[in-house]
């Protein structure tokens, strides 16, 4: 995968943080037919992972693009470093980079859940399907720092749900629950993308 760490906006102890996740195989998208890393393919003029910055970029939030290392690449070792290099922050917001169709209003809305204690987990949805991103109090801190392997941030967030300390944040935004599994996927999203540019010209 060809990707390079963009510079982030300069997060105070107050700010919820944006950790765009560049880890994972892809390894369905492989199977399915696709070439390369899937964060590298081409969606709307813009790498996948380019266009997912974007939207991330335009909700005003600080932001963290997260490219794994290269001895531990799966979503949890990702997320621990990302964590690690924003640890003073007030919460965090777990973006996968493969979800190039979440509406900057929707990272700011559950950013918003987090900051007025609304619960110390919030996990979008849209239509009953939950999604991402999903949020975190600091209150998480130690519990994301450990966690490891390919199961990302689920296992903290099923704990705080059981916990009673997780709340479900109904959204109008499909974007929260559609990542880039396969090339149709893929497609899908450049049909998307597309329409709604012409919407707004």
């Amino acid at each position: 995968m060809n990707v390079q760490y963009e510079p982030d906006m300069q997060a105070h102890a107050t700010d919820v943080v944006v950790l765009v996740l560049a880890g994972g195989q892809g390894c369905r998208f492989r199977a399915a037919g696709g070439q390369g890393h899937k964060l590298d393919a081409v969606v709307a003029g813009r790498t996948l992972l380019e266009t997912t910055l974007a939207q991330v970029a335009a909700s005003g939030l600080p932001w963290r693009l997260v490219c794994p290392a290269h001895d531990s690449p799966s979503m949890g070792d990702t997320i621990v470093r990302g964590v690690q290099v924003t640890a003073e922050a007030a919460g965090w917001l777990i973006l996968p980079g493969d979800m190039p169709l979440v509406q900057p209003g929707s990272l700011r809305t559950v950013a918003r859940a987090l900051q007025a204690k609304v619960a110390p987990v919030v996990v979008p949805s849209y239509l009953g399907q939950r999604g991402h991103p999903v949020g975190f109090a600091a209150a998480y801190r130690q519990a994301l720092l450990c966690l490891h392997g390919a199961g990302g941030a689920r296992s903290v967030a099923a704990r705080a749900e059981a916990q009673g300390q997780m709340v479900v944040l109904p959204l109008q935004d499909a974007g929260v629950v559609f990542d880039v599994d396969t090339p149709e996927d893929l497609a899908l999203a450049e049909v998307r993308l597309r329409t709604v540019g012409a919407q707004h010209q």
